[in-house]
């Protein structure tokens, strides 16, 4: 199943756990340390999840550097800052959905945007929306581990359900895909200096 459908199927909590895992591996483009988000993934193990969300929300963009654009900020840090700009109050409804769409289609942009191989410039070249359609063929690297860690979360939330053994499972996985992308910020980094 792609990942289009996987999202389309998705209940509340799931769409949730995944929008929150892109942006919990996008994190490292933020400045922010791995328990950061922490809040929001216990919130969501909780049953009254819209109760604590929306505060963890506010103490999660509190301690990460402002919403808005800085000057010459690239755009994977812009994507990533609209990941968290744009996460629901409540995680339910149409705006989890949306968020949830908007997270997978800019972490897969930042994925591009960070490949090794590809120019600064050269990330629309890749069309991320036939790639989550199911379409794979001469994906870069980077890019494939991202949509396979996507669909994953998302079929094992299909699976489990979205209880405190699914999250684990689902936190695991975007904790491996968080050192990923906090390696290949510092090569960049390295290599721009």
């Amino acid at each position: 199943m792609s990942l289009v459908e996987l999202i389309a199927q998705a209940d509340d909590r799931a769409l949730a756990a995944g929008g929150l895992a892109c942006l919990d591996r996008c994190v490292p483009l933020l400045g922010g340390d791995d328990e950061v988000l922490r809040p929001l993934w216990t919130s969501l193990a909780d049953p009254a999840v819209g109760e604590t969300w929306g505060e963890c929300l506010e103490q999660a963009r509190a301690k990460l550097p402002g919403l808005f654009e800085e000057p010459g900020e690239d755009q994977a840090v812009r994507l990533a800052r609209t990941m968290l700009a744009t996460a629901p109050a409540v995680p339910a409804g149409t705006e989890v959905r949306e968020w949830a769409d908007v997270c997978s289609v800019a972490s897969l942009r930042i994925h591009r945007l960070l490949e090794v191989m590809v120019p600064a410039g050269g990330a629309d070249g890749d069309d991320i929306d036939s790639r989550r359609e199911g379409r794979t063929d001469g994906m870069s690297p980077l890019v494939a581990a991202e949509l396979r860690r996507q669909v994953g979360v998302l079929e094992l939330l299909a699976g489990t359900g979205p209880g405190v053994g699914g999250l684990r499972q689902v936190l695991a996985v975007s904790t491996e895909g968080r050192r990923v992308l906090r390696a290949v910020v510092s090569r960049r980094a390295r290599g721009r200096s």
